[in-house]
């Protein structure tokens, strides 16, 4: 429940309301007991606030839905590699530089944009949905990682460093491209990312791709990646995202509404 008030008589009501208002001319005990002050005139101000804080709530839920169910997926992935690979699948100092691209790629987050339907009415936190998503959507880069061993071992013969060099690109692409699918609802033709968004993952993507390349590769001990391997990724990254997609849609077809989701 909201009040706005700038009397004496209102800091009663305002110190007891959700969201207590008031106005800079008020009376100090008004604006002592409000939560939020108005410095401007005009109640549009309110509404642009409202507007704001749930765009704010939308874009930090993509990227804990996002993080958590990548996270759950290393879970399986990383296992997984026990029984499949004979080395280590990365190496500690590979799996924190994928990890640093990874955090800058989702820096604009913020920037995104939201989209008008879920920003209509007032979302609560759920974790419960934030647990589903996870549960549903962190198997599927287990897959893909596991698709990827299979194909380093057996297609390309892979040793320790080129092995590590591949699940190193192909996991910074799938894990940093999948937000572009999972940030709304809709499809991406509909809802599309804000610019420096997208601007920002391609780069890392890009990078990412760059890095074993160059002296800094060598010194996280990467190798270069024959040109085939590219081709697969790029098949590979394609039908990551297309299988996000469509399970994303059944998914929400499921939940029936919209909850805390995205």
């Amino acid at each position: 429940m909201g009040y706005m008030g700038d009397g004496i008589n209102d800091a009663p009501s305002l110190r007891t309301a959700d969201v207590g208002v008031s106005v800079s001319n008020a009376v100090d005990v008004a604006r002592e007991a409000a939560d939020i002050i108005l410095l401007e005139e005009g109640l549009h101000i309110l509404e642009t606030g409202i507007v704001e804080g749930r765009k704010t709530f939308a874009n930090t839920l993509k990227y804990i839905m996002m993080g958590t169910s990548s996270n759950f997926g290393n879970m399986f992935s990383v296992p997984a590699a026990l029984f499949l690979v004979p080395f280590l699948p990365m190496q500690p100092v590979q799996i924190l530089l994928n990890n640093l691209l990874y955090d800058f790629a989702q820096v604009t987050i913020p920037t995104d944009t939201v989209d008008d339907d879920y920003i209509a009415e007032p979302k609560r936190w759920d974790i419960e949905f934030i647990k589903r998503f996870m549960l549903v959507f962190g198997p599927i880069s287990s897959l893909y990682d596991v698709l990827t061993y299979l194909v380093m071992l057996y297609v390309f013969h892979a040793d320790a460093p080129l092995f590590q060099t591949g699940w190193f690109v192909e996991s910074l692409a799938t894990q940093t491209l999948v937000i572009h699918v999972i940030r709304s609802r809709h499809s991406i033709l509909r809802s599309r990312a804000s610019l420096p968004l997208t601007l920002s993952s391609l780069a890392v993507v890009a990078v990412g791709s760059a890095i074993p390349y160059t002296p800094i590769g060598r010194f996280f001990g990467f190798v270069p990646l024959p040109a085939a391997f590219f081709a697969v990724l790029l098949a590979m990254t394609a039908a990551y995202l297309a299988m996000v997609n469509a399970v994303k849609k059944a998914f929400f077809r499921k939940a029936g509404v919209w909850g805390a989701g995205i």
